[in-house]
């Protein structure tokens, strides 16, 4: 029905246009003719009025019927597109963002009025100052959305630290459980002018690297930890494999940690999906719904989010992106910690972990030696370098 309502608005306004249009220019058109078309008719309607009339009702009508359903999809299309996005932002953030375009509305009006009287350009200088300070008052209002809703709760009397969204802000409590504090005062997984949060998966938080990389300054935007990433670092916890053990305590360890060190930049937020087992796919889908990135070493997720349009950080790439570079031909000083697979090999570890098998280099093991690369290996499990010995040795 909306597509009918959409295609008839479109040929009445085409219609309207062609009868316009060729109203005006029907003067101009009678001159070629050498009559005055308008000067004749009944009862003071001339006939060629008609004519113009029905020609540009009838030409432009049917233009805007053969363009109608392209025009119409177009126009539904991106309504949709832009519903989605506007359903994916907190209401507060769009109520902020109106309050900054109306401000930076009045303070364009303030400045260009006195413009408005110049020659030629005049006109536009509202315009212009519109269009930027419109912009730029939204901006600032989002940047500064918690100072605004705390001052309007403070007339009211409330409580403006409240979430956005429909969702728990409790840990479930458990005496194993680390206390950590829940933080969703800058509203569900948002930063205010676009996304830039990361979401952890529990195998990044093992990892522990993470916490450097935010030491570094690498990562921006908001870094979230899901309850249900919680919960299995607790079954971890839990487990009666002292391995599994030692691993969630420490990712526990690691998320208090990093709520200590970064305060309001680490989220921790309640949500869960019933209809979904496994934390993999909850990650997934919670990271489509907030157009967030996921953190992760895990091949599989990683390659699962990517098929799904998500956006995937892995510190192992990262770790493998800033090796040094080795080329062919370049002498380094190694040390050689023990003998290799083949005769005469001895095995050497660059600062990174990297590999070097160093041919001749058996009778230097545990010595430090010179040598020299002759190739470079690179695999889906990491780099591997092969040297020889330098003769100087």
């Amino acid at each position: 029905m909306i597509r009918k309502i959409y295609s008839l608005i479109i040929v009445f306004v085409f219609a309207l246009t062609g009868l316009i249009i060729f109203d005006y220019y029907w003067p101009y058109i009678s001159e070629y003719f050498g009559y005055d078309l308008q000067g004749h008719g009944l009862f003071g309607i001339a006939l060629a009025n008609i004519v113009s009339g029905t020609i540009g009702i009838v030409v432009f009508g049917g233009l805007g019927m053969a363009v109608a359903p392209s025009i119409t999809n177009f126009i539904l299309g991106y309504s949709e597109r832009l519903a989605i996005t506007l359903s994916r932002i907190p209401t507060s953030d769009i109520l902020v963002m109106v309050l900054g375009i109306g401000l930076g509305l009045i303070i364009a009006n303030l400045i260009g009025s006195p413009f408005a009287h110049l020659p030629i350009i005049g006109p536009y200088v509202p315009i212009i100052f519109s269009l930027i300070l419109s912009v730029v008052g939204a901006k600032v209002a989002l940047r500064k959305h918690t100072d605004i809703t705390d001052f309007f709760g403070r007339l009211r009397g409330t409580n403006t630290n409240a979430p956005d969204c429909d969702c728990n802000t409790k840990a479930p409590a458990s005496p194993k459980m680390p206390n950590l504090q829940i933080d969703l005062t800058a509203g569900p997984l948002g930063d205010r002018l676009y996304s830039n949060n990361k979401l952890l998966d529990t195998s990044v938080i093992i990892d522990g690297r993470v916490m450097d990389i935010m030491a570094a300054g690498f990562l921006d935007g908001k870094v979230v930890v899901p309850n249900f990433v919680l919960e299995e670092l607790q079954k971890l916890s839990d487990s009666s494999d002292s391995m599994k053990r030692a691993k969630g305590r420490r990712g526990l360890d690691l998320v208090q940690d990093l709520q200590h060190s970064y305060g309001k930049q680490v989220l921790i937020v309640d949500y869960d999906f019933d209809d979904l087992g496994d934390v993999d796919s909850k990650l997934v889908r919670l990271a489509k719904q907030t157009d967030s990135s996921i953190m992760t070493n895990d091949f599989n997720l990683n390659k699962v989010a990517e098929i799904q349009g998500i956006k995937v950080l892995n510190i192992n790439e990262l770790a493998n992106a800033i090796k040094p570079v080795v080329i062919s031909g370049e002498e380094m000083s190694v040390y050689l910690v023990k003998e290799g697979k083949e005769p005469g090999q001895a095995v050497a570890y660059l600062d990174d972990g990297t590999m070097i098998v160093v041919e001749n280099g058996r009778r230097f093991v545990g010595c430090s030696i010179e040598v020299i690369v002759t190739s470079v290996l690179q695999t889906a499990a990491g780099r591997m370098i092969f040297a020889r010995a330098n003769h100087k040795n």
